[in-house]
Parts: C-alpha cells; structure tokens; sequence
C-alpha cells in the first residue's frame, strides 16, 4: 500500500529528483525540467511549482541556501536538497518502481460503459483511436531512433515504457474493433438488438 506523503504529488518527486544534482532556484528547476521533456511523463501544472517548493522546505526536504539577482530581475532563492529530502526521493522512488499500484485510466472507464453507444459507432469510434494511437506509436520510434547512439539508454526507458504501452493498447483496441465487426464478441447480439430496439421506439 502506498505510504501517504507530507508532499505528494509527482511534481514534488522531480523536484527532489532535479535538486539531487545541484541547488538551483525554482527557474532553473522548471527549465531543466522542461530540457528533459518531463512533462511527456506526467501531467504538470507548472503554476504550482512554487507551491510545491514552499511544501517541500515547510517539511525540511528543502532549504534555502543563497538569494541570487540578475540586473533589475527580482531576487531568487536557491534551494538545495537536504539529507532528509534524499531519504524521501529514494523511498518514494523505490515505492513507485517496486510496488504497482492500480491506475485509472480514463479508457477504462469509458469501455465500461461502451453499450452506450451503438457497436457500429463504437467500432468506428475505436477503429479512429487506432489510427491515432499509430501515429504516436511511429513518432515515439522516431523519437527513440534518433536518441539511440546519442543519448545513454538511461535516459530513455521512460519513453520505452511508453511506447509499449501505446503499442499494447493500439494491439488490443484493434483487436476489439476485429470482434465487434465480425460479430463475435460475446453479447453482441443483445448489444446490437437493444440499440435497434431504442432506435424503433424513437421513431414511433
């Protein structure tokens, strides 16, 4: 079971992640984030950057070391990474890395729900997420194309996860449209029959 966080969302976790290399002040925190394509790996609101660092030095994981200004820019603050902020980072990380923890995602949730719609619709419907789901799947091999020999493999096995899950999905939405056309996924017919029935009653 996931521990519960003084700060806990992901955003926090690169914070600490990015401060493990040097201190840095929250500018330069979100261009080296920005540098590495991080928000390709999770959704961030960059506006609560700053929130998110005030979270992480009110519980020590954090501390202001310097205050810096460029010219007439306002003074930043340079934080750096404290002994107890390197225990989080690494507990954290062996948390997330070691122990899958169910995820939502909202296909799921529509999938659960698709007899809503009519199978044909449905089929064109998915049949359309596929193409698109291709096209991501042959720019993320670019993507990694282009990195090989270039870039440590290291640095990319985020972007590897993420292609085999596109492709995964794009494999098994396929799949689905291939039953729903043909008629052979089980509770078709009553699918298929309600809707004309709904369609009827509409008419009359």
């Amino acid at each position: 079971m996931a521990r519960r966080r003084k700060v806990g969302n992901l955003l926090a976790l690169h914070v600490l992640a990015t401060l493990y290399q040097r201190p840095m002040h929250p500018y330069e925190i979100a261009a080296e984030m920005r540098g590495r394509g991080k928000e390709q790996d999770f959704k961030i609101q960059w506006g609560s950057l700053y929130t998110v660092v005030g979270n992480l030095e009110k519980h020590g994981f954090i501390e202001a070391e310097r205050t810096t200004r460029e010219g007439r820019r306002p003074e930043r603050t340079v934080y750096s990474i404290t002994d107890a902020g390197r225990d989080e980072c690494v507990d954290w990380m062996r948390e997330l890395v070691g122990a899958p923890e169910r995820e939502y995602p909202k296909l799921r949730a529509a999938l659960s729900v698709l007899g809503v719609l009519p199978p044909d619709e449905a089929a064109y419907l998915l049949r359309k997420r596929a193409e698109i789901l291709a096209h991501q799947v042959a720019a993320e091999e670019a993507s990694l194309r282009a990195a090989d020999g270039v870039v440590p493999r290291i640095f990319t096995i985020e972007a590897e996860f993420g292609l085999a899950l596109l492709r995964a999905e794009a494999d098994w939405v396929r799949g689905l449209v291939a039953e729903i056309e043909a008629g052979t996924l089980s509770g078709s017919d009553f699918w298929r029959a309600a809707h004309e029935q709904l369609a009827r009653e509409r008419q009359e």
